[in-house]
């Protein structure tokens, strides 16, 4: 459904996006995360033919890029500040946009209701937008980048400002746009947890260059963070396990005060083989485990490793 092809954009010789390429099929959910700066909005606007590349290209169900009216047609945006006449109501500016999209008077007029009740707002169709929280104007926002039924939606950053009620509800919006609608989402964020929830991948960016990208878990495990666990063993045996442990690449271990019988172990390592090789020499020294847990890594801790290293 979208294909990008070393999409660069250049701004007074400062790089902004870096030779970006990707692919996402219908009704698939990409996550841009990045630090500020890392190139996010950018990619949006590029994606939504506001800006133009310097160089490289992409396609939109098959669109080239270079038809951008054409591509208009097809894509939905939430821009990152998105501005909304306070004295008109949700139901009117909804209407407005079909309206500019080319619809008859009646035709909009049902699609804004159909589109009010998709994002939650039919009890407030009436009501003007100024009186709206900042979630209600964000699902307003979202329904007006369905207007014109667009094979891909781009959200920059739909849940900034959200307490965590504003985001869940955004959050499910997104995964309605992609499963009922099965439009491929491009979903612009710094806020981890909601990419791991909803998103089918992930890019991080920095610097305007993709540094890893694939599946949470693809992403996650390409990167040697550290994890955390815990090992319980019987206490006459917790000098062996800690021998043991010791002699294991990769691992470290410590005491836990509260818990005499357990085990605070860290492991760093890209695979799951890196962690079963510390419960593998435990049961080959012959010590009983009654438990042994590790904490996967998770997308936050691949995030913060690969922009620090992309900051020094």
């Amino acid at each position: 459904m979208i294909e990008v092809n070393q999409l660069t954009r250049r701004f007074d010789g400062r790089t902004a996006v870096d030779q970006l390429s990707f692919s996402a099929r219908a009704g698939e959910v990409v996550g841009l995360l990045g630090p500020n700066g890392a190139g996010k909005t950018t990619t949006i606007r590029l994606l939504s033919t506001v800006l133009a590349a310097t160089s490289g290209s992409f396609q939109i169900a098959g669109v080239p890029s270079a038809e951008s009216a054409t591509i208009r047609r097809k894509v939905g945006v939430l821009p990152e500040s998105a501005g909304y006449p306070s004295y008109l109501s949700g139901r009117d500016y909804l209407r407005y946009h079909g309206r500019l999209f080319g619809l008859a008077r009646p035709a909009a007029n049902d699609l804004a209701e159909r589109l009010l009740t998709e994002v939650g707002l039919a009890d407030r169709a009436s009501s003007r937008i100024g009186t709206y929280s900042r979630g209600m104007r964000q699902r307003l926002g979202i329904a007006r980048s369905l207007i014109n039924d667009p094979v891909v939606v781009l959200l920059d950053e739909p849940t900034l400002g959200l307490d965590p009620a504003g985001q869940k509800q955004i959050l499910a919006i997104v995964r309605q746009i992609a499963s009922e609608r099965s439009a491929t989402v491009v979903l612009s964020t710094h806020t981890l947890p909601e990419v791991e929830q909803v998103c089918s991948s992930v890019l991080i960016l920095a610097n305007g260059r993709v540094l890893v990208s694939g599946t949470v878990d693809e992403v996650t495990r390409a990167v040697a963070v550290q994890r955390s666990g815990r090992l319980r063993v019987p206490l006459e045996d917790m000098a062996r396990a800690r021998e043991t442990l010791a002699a294991v690449p990769g691992v470290d271990c410590e005491a836990t005060p509260d818990r005499p019988d357990t085990l605070a172990i860290r492991v760093t390592g890209s695979s799951a083989s890196d962690t079963n090789a510390a419960l593998l020499a435990v049961l080959a020294a012959d010590v009983p485990v009654l438990s042994f847990e590790v904490d996967g890594a998770r997308l936050n801790d691949a995030f913060l490793a690969l922009t620090s290293q992309a900051r020094s």
